[in-house]
């Protein structure tokens, strides 16, 4: 966790499209798009939480809102050259903060069984029963 104390995260934090977008593809595993994060997340976020090292942008965690007391994890990401830092948990706790400062009481997140170590163990999420209908 030391070395996740020497990325700097900002809630609300300064973006370009084009370095989300590829940060993103190199996340999810995707082609890079040409995606306008920046008018995406003015929209509908209640905020978002960019990490920057020495070397540029290495994580970002998007917090999407209802309008009122509940809050959505989305996009967690974090550069491969910077995995295993714990930079992760720090955007998803920096996020809460974020949600909570905003007049948030809850913060939702779905995620595939493997990533439950991570935002159960380290992020402190507990299990609730969800659905989800793919459009």
């Amino acid at each position: 966790m030391a070395d996740a104390d020497r990325v700097d995260l900002e809630w609300r934090g300064r973006i370009a499209n084009d370095e989300l977008n590829a940060l993103h593809a190199e996340a999810f595993e995707h082609d890079i798009r040409n995606d306008d994060w920046v008018a995406r997340l003015e929209r509908f976020s209640v905020g978002w939480v960019v990490a920057r090292d020495d070397g540029g942008l290495v994580g970002f965690v998007n917090v999407a809102g209802d309008g009122g007391i509940h809050a959505f994890v989305l996009d967690t990401c974090v550069a491969t050259r910077a995995r295993g830092r714990g930079i992760g948990a720090a955007l998803v706790r920096a996020a809460a903060e974020g949600a909570r400062s905003a007049g948030c009481e809850w913060l939702h997140v779905d995620f595939t069984d493997d990533l439950a170590p991570f935002y159960r163990d380290a992020c402190g999420f507990r299990p609730t029963a969800a659905g989800l209908v793919a459009l």
